[in-house]
């Protein structure tokens, strides 16, 4: 990719979050990641070139020195900062403008600094041949897997119900869903092979914006596609029928609906407890006791019967649980310890540097959050080590996982795929399938989040404990809407002439 020869025909709209937008290269598999401004200061960048420029930089070294470190090297890839042609930019962001979605317009693609994250493209990745079936790329955002047990939480309702499905209550309640999802996440990291299934279902039922599919770089699946349900079966099964014909049905092309979304389930499973190499150890429960299973989960009365089985200690779930559990203290134990940095800051305005509050995200923070005392010394130092630990813990929770799927014909070999990082094949009777696994979304949380994540915890609570876990008047109820379909579809009664 030459930075001088850019051309905005190249690139086109993939999509965007809060903070920032991306574009994909029409042929080469790269994204650029560019920073994002609200609307209002469209004429007057909020920053200079030097600062977004280190904005960036701080992403890809709290990627590539902290969360590789604790998440593990071969599930990362943290890009590198580039410096665009201003030209190039404001062209590619005048021909992105009518391809965004409206909600997202209140806030405006930078346009003055040129700087930008290039990554490789996670929805196409480079592991098949032109001529062959575009690779099947499955993005799952699976949220905190754990409930917490600090003695500093005030609502017992928090050591019971997750996080994800009281925050469910509270987003339709407020409008954000019109229907509520069965997902929840203690399912997913669970180990469990029931439970796993039961929270993918789940995901695939009613994806929101935890869960997409991508064929050959295009979303094919996600939350603005749920309208109908028979519309959203069809055109996902003609996607995915390819992927999953195995013995006679190569021939006849025959598969139950069930059976393809099952052959899916199950391929999304097998790659979320595989390492990156080698054979983990299973590690039983580590969440303590009674941490592993929300009481808002449709499946915890089963779980005396099937008990849980844990995750290898090589899986991409096992390392992000692990992220995950830094935040010992929940956000009710770590606002006071916030405070007490924050009071410091004020007192002494220099220390930020020192204390690395926006970084350096080197080698250092990485020490101070992984030798933070098991105590409170009453120290500044301390405070600042929970407030990190808690930050990149947050980052953990917020992650998603990129399943890339990419089919083998029975002519070909291993030698294609020996150069390939990441790839195992699934052992079993169906066409073999390679796979890859990544974590992406790891830019490091604000230090000055943490207010107004207190605030968002409180009303959540609240929302939960008013309604009781019950549905606003006038909501949908949930519904297993293409699962029901799959099934009413496979048992349609045929009468033939005798």
């Amino acid at each position: 990719m030459e930075l001088d020869k850019m051309d905005e025909k190249e690139w086109k709209y993939h999509g965007e979050g809060n903070k920032s937008l991306v574009v994909s290269h029409v042929q080469l598999s790269r994204v650029l990641r560019l920073l994002k401004y609200p609307a209002e200061n469209s004429e007057n960048p909020p920053q200079t070139v030097e600062q977004a420029f280190r904005q960036i930089q701080n992403i890809v070294d709290f990627s590539s020195n902290v969360m590789s470190s604790l998440l593990g090297e071969k599930f990362i890839h943290s890009g590198e900062v580039v410096k665009l042609p201003l030209e190039f930019v404001r062209q590619l962001s005048i021909k992105v403008q009518h391809q965004r979605p409206a909600w997202r317009c209140d806030k405006v693609m930078d346009i003055y600094s040129g700087c930008a994250l290039c990554l490789p493209n996670l929805t196409s990745p480079v592991l098949h041949l032109p001529t062959h079936t575009a690779p099947l790329c499955i993005e799952i955002k699976p949220k905190c897997g754990f409930l917490p047990s600090s003695k500093h939480i005030s609502k017992d309702i928090k050591t019971k119900v997750c996080r994800f499905c009281m925050h469910q209550h509270y987003k339709v309640a407020n409008g954000k869903w019109k229907r509520l999802s069965l997902y929840c996440p203690l399912d997913l990291f669970s180990g469990n092979r029931q439970r796993m299934d039961f929270a993918i279902r789940h995901l695939i039922e009613e994806p929101q914006n935890n869960f997409k599919i991508f064929k050959g770089g295009q979303c094919i699946y996600s939350s603005k596609e749920v309208s109908d349900d028979s519309m959203d079966l069809n055109a996902l099964l003609h996607h995915l029928r390819p992927y999953f014909l195995h013995g006679n049905n190569r021939i006849n092309s025959h598969m139950t609906s069930k059976t393809v979304l099952n052959d899916l389930i199950q391929v999304l499973a097998n790659a979320l407890l595989s390492g990156g190499g080698g054979d983990g150890e299973v590690v039983t429960d580590t969440r303590g006791g009674g941490r592993s299973f929300c009481e808002a989960s449709l499946l915890n009365k089963e779980r005396i019967r099937h008990g849980s089985a844990g995750l290898p200690s090589d899986s991409v779930l096992f390392r992000i649980l692990q992220t995950q559990m830094l935040d010992t203290l929940d956000i009710e134990g770590l606002f006071p310890l916030y405070r007490r940095v924050e009071q410091h800051l004020q007192d002494f305005p220099k220390e930020r540097t020192r204390l690395q509050v926006e970084g350096p995200y080197n080698e250092t923070f990485l020490e101070k959050l992984q030798k933070c005392p098991t105590e409170d010394d009453g120290s500044v130092e301390y405070a600042v080590a929970k407030v990190h630990q808690y930050r990149v813990a947050m980052t953990a929770k917020d992650c998603s996982i990129m399943v890339a799927l990419v089919p083998r014909s029975e002519e070909e070999g291993d030698e294609g795929l020996a150069t390939q990082r990441r790839l195992r094949d699934f052992l079993s009777p169906r066409p073999a399938l390679s796979y890859s696994v990544s974590i992406l979304d790891l830019d490091p949380k604000p230090f000055d989040s943490i207010p107004s994540q207190l605030r968002l915890d409180q009303k959540i609570v609240s929302c939960y404990l008013r309604t009781g876990g019950a549905l606003p008047k006038g909501s949908p109820s949930p519904h297993s809407g293409i699962f029901t379909a799959a099934e009413r579809e496979d048992c349609t009664l045929l009468f033939h002439p005798v």
